[in-house]
């Protein structure tokens, strides 16, 4: 409706001055800022600080979700749309900070760690694995000792 009242109106207006209003910008001559949509209002300072604290913003928030579908893939949970609307709204890659890539990179440490033979004897209940340790460390002095005294070696 306003654009209605503003061309209807406009026009005529130009049609009395006769154009002497100074020479405006056609459509395809517009800066930067008025491309992205920005009124020069927009090109404050403190508009452009805004749209900047909101991109790093939306990118820890991608960062995060990268994080959890990290985790969900991990333990096979169901994947949420959410967070993939956040890595996508970003750009789709994501990379994870240091301290965070520093996590992820521990805890598949420690899976490992469990995975192995250690990590599944150190599961069982009422196993002391110090103890099983020395009467191994034992057990092979005793071997040791018995070969000493053994007259064929």
């Amino acid at each position: 409706m306003a654009f209605m009242v503003k061309s209807m109106v406009g026009g005529q207006l130009k049609n009395l001055t006769g154009g002497l209003g100074g020479e405006e910008k056609s459509e395809g001559e517009k800066s930067p800022a008025e491309a992205q949509g920005m009124t020069p209002a927009d090109n404050c300072p403190h508009v452009v600080r805004r749209m900047e604290r909101d991109a790093q913003f939306a990118q820890r928030k991608a960062e995060r979700a990268t994080f959890r579908s990290h985790f969900r893939d991990k333990y096979r949970l169901p994947k949420n749309e959410t967070d993939d609307n956040q890595i996508q709204l970003v750009g789709g890659d994501v990379e994870l900070p240091k301290e965070l890539a520093k996590m992820i990179e521990q805890d598949n440490e420690e899976e490992e760690e469990k995975n192995s033979v250690i990590g599944q004897l150190s599961n069982i209940q009422n196993l002391d694995l110090d103890s099983l340790k020395d009467k191994a460390s034992a057990t092979l002095e005793d071997l040791k000792q018995s070969a000493e005294k053994c007259a064929v070696m």
